[in-house]
């Protein structure tokens, strides 16, 4: 099976808290590739390329959350991979 993207828009209290960083870490566990940042309106978005299982695990722990943050909604888009290298924290 080949490499999917997915977009996730997480809702919550999961600014400040260091939601991105805990998203970073997960995707590295999992060699996933991708993006994490803070939207204006209090959301987080993350952009993460990889095969599906490893993009399914990712998007459970992010509905976890942190111990600090509390996750309300993760809305999912999904679409083909279009070849991110590396994660990044913006």
């Amino acid at each position: 099976e080949g490499r999917l993207r997915f977009t996730a828009l997480v809702s919550g209290h999961v600014q400040g808290v260091g939601y991105r960083a805990f998203v970073k870490s997960n995707a590295a566990d999992l060699g996933v590739a991708g993006t994490v940042e803070n939207l204006a309106d209090g959301r987080v978005e993350v952009v993460a390329e990889g095969f599906k299982p490893d993009l399914e695990v990712l998007l459970v722990r992010m509905n976890n959350g942190t111990a600090h943050s509390e996750v309300t909604n993760v809305a999912v888009e999904w679409a083909q991979a279009g070849g991110l290298r590396g994660f990044y924290v913006y």
